[in-house]
Formats: C-alpha cells, sequence, structure tokens
C-alpha cells in the first residue's frame, strides 16, 4: 500500500521560537502532501499565534551559522491540547529544545508518545527534549554533534552523522537525524513507520 492509499495520521509537531526554519518547514510540507494531518503546538500560544524561526546553515565554520527565519504558524493550542488524538509526533531542531526541554508539560507531552511506542522523529536539536524526557535509555540516536553529550547522558548511544549531515537512524519508533540536510531520508523513514 502506497503512502497516499493508507489511512492519514495526526501528527503532531513541538515548536517554540527559533525553531529551525528548515526543520518545521519542510517536515510539515511534506506529511501534509502525504496527506497527512499536522498540527503544530507551542507552550504559551495559540491557535493563529506564530514563533519565529531560524535558519542555521553550514558553511564551513566551527558550527553552524545563524540568520533570521520566516514565521512558523501555530495552528492548535497547546493548553488543553489532548495528545492521545496524535499518532505521531515531530520534533524539530534549532534553538527551541534547549528551553522546550525545560517545561514540565512538554516533557510530560513527549513521554506520552514514547511510552505508547508511537513513531516519533527528532531531528538536530530536538533529540534534547527527548533526553530530558528520559526516552533515550538504551536507544541509538542521531543528532546534531553537540546534542550527543546529552544523548549519552541519558543513557542512549550517539550515532555519529555522515559528513553530508545526511543520514539517519531509525531505532523501533524514533527516527532521528543530525541536520536539515537529512530531510530525505528522515522523513522517509518516519513516512514508513506512520504506514505500519
Amino acid at each position: 500500500m502506497t503512502q497516499t492509499e493508507s489511512s492519514p495520521k495526526n501528527v503532531l509537531m513541538l515548536v517554540g521560537d527559533f525553531v529551525e526554519d528548515y526543520e518545521a518547514m519542510v517536515p510539515f510540507q511534506i506529511l501534509l502532501c502525504a496527506g497527512h494531518q499536522v498540527a503544530t503546538v507551542c507552550p504559551g500560544k495559540s491557535a493563529g499565534d506564530t514563533v519565529a524561526t531560524a535558519i542555521h546553515d553550514f558553511e564551513g565554520d566551527q558550527t553552524y551559522s545563524e540568520k533570521p527565519g520566516h514565521r512558523f504558524a501555530v495552528t492548535h493550542d497547546f493548553e488543553g491540547l489532548e495528545v492521545e488524538q496524535y499518532d505521531a509526533l515531530v520534533i524539530p531542531g534549532g534553538r527551541a529544545p534547549e528551553y522546550l526541554r525545560l517545561n514540565p508539560q512538554v516533557l510530560s507531552l513527549v513521554q506520552h508518545f514514547g511510552n505508547a511506542g508511537k513513531p516519533i522523529a527528532a531531528i538536530c536539536h530536538g533529540p534534547q527534549i527527548l533526553a530530558a524526557a528520559g526516552l533515550l535509555k538504551d536507544r541509538a540516536c542521531s543528532c546534531y554533534p553537540a546534542v550527543a553529550p546529552e544523548v549519552t547522558a541519558g543513557g542512549g548511544s550517539y550515532v555519529e552523522p555522515d559528513p553530508t549531515m545526511d543520514s539517519a537512524h531509525v531505532d523501533g519508533n524514533l527516527v532521528t537525524a543530525p541536520a536539515w540536510p537529512a530531510h530525505p531520508k528522515w522523513m522517509r523513514a518516519f513516512l514508513e513507520l506512520l504506514e505500519d
């Protein structure tokens, strides 16, 4: 059965100010194009609000560069969110995960997906939230290299990315990748999990 023939899934995407632009925009559009319904949420924001995004690029410096991105729409209220209605979770990277992981409601939301074995796609700095939620113990996880210490401190096994940052890793219900150059492999693997 092809993706367009399978039943559409309700996917939740967790964003915050200065989420990585490509890592929110592109997966959102890919999932919609594949026929899924995607709700975007942000703590402290409601449907109709937006978050600021940042564009991170790899230009030969010791780390990524950062430029202003677009405004990204929040489609659903965070308060009162019923996570049981969603089949899968997407956690983009950027700077948002470093402060979203401090929010107990965010951690509870993420734990729901992990404990229920629902598909989770996390990229770049997104695994910071997985580590804070205690979901990486005995799991293999790819991420931006600067997040590797948090993966291992959380009991996980860091999967080093290809030099081109375009690899993805699947460990059960968890699909992870180091950065936006991995979108084709990361989203392909996530779409396959959504078909199951």
